[in-house]
């Protein structure tokens, strides 16, 4: 193909975004139709800060990112259950040497799914108020989608008449 041709067909693509506002969320389908995998992506205005959120459901673990006013990466945990005893082991994998803000989040987040969480948090380590704010959303989209397993006690349990 020659270069002009090339050059045409690049002017001629026509690239289309769709603006989400606050409170939006955009998600791929159900993770059975698409190999496994669904994307939700969603953005809230929580203590004067803009948090923004994507969710990804593998289907046996979940990628959450929580971005506080910007797009940055942040740093990267991975958490999973461990034996004997189902306890749950955290471990940076990016950054996070000294800042553990999004390791505790992770820990929780695998034990409220029963998943393997990776969790990549720009959440300020001087604002606590934020993270728990943060993780409370988290947890409230991932109990919406269904990703959240029940208490003891809440699932199968007759309603009183």
């Amino acid at each position: 193909m020659a270069s002009e041709e090339l050059r045409t067909s690049f002017s001629d693509l026509v690239v289309g975004s769709s603006s989400r506002t606050d409170n939006q969320v955009e998600s791929s389908g159900d993770p059975s139709s698409e190999g496994g995998m669904q994307v939700t992506c969603f953005t809230e205005d929580l203590h004067d800060a803009i948090l923004h959120f994507q969710i990804i459901r593998f289907s046996k673990q979940i990628y959450a990112w929580v971005g506080c006013n910007t797009a940055k990466f942040g740093n990267l945990y991975a958490a999973a259950t461990t034996r004997p005893g189902n306890g749950v082991s955290v471990t940076s994998v990016l950054g996070g040497a000294s800042d553990n803000t999004g390791s505790g989040m992770a820990r929780r987040l695998v034990l409220k799914t029963g998943l393997n969480i990776v969790l990549a948090c720009n959440i300020p380590k001087d604002s606590p108020m934020l993270e728990a704010a943060a993780e409370r959303k988290l947890v409230e989209k991932l109990r919406g989608l269904g990703y959240v397993r029940p208490k003891a006690g809440e699932a199968n349990t007759p309603t009183a008449q």
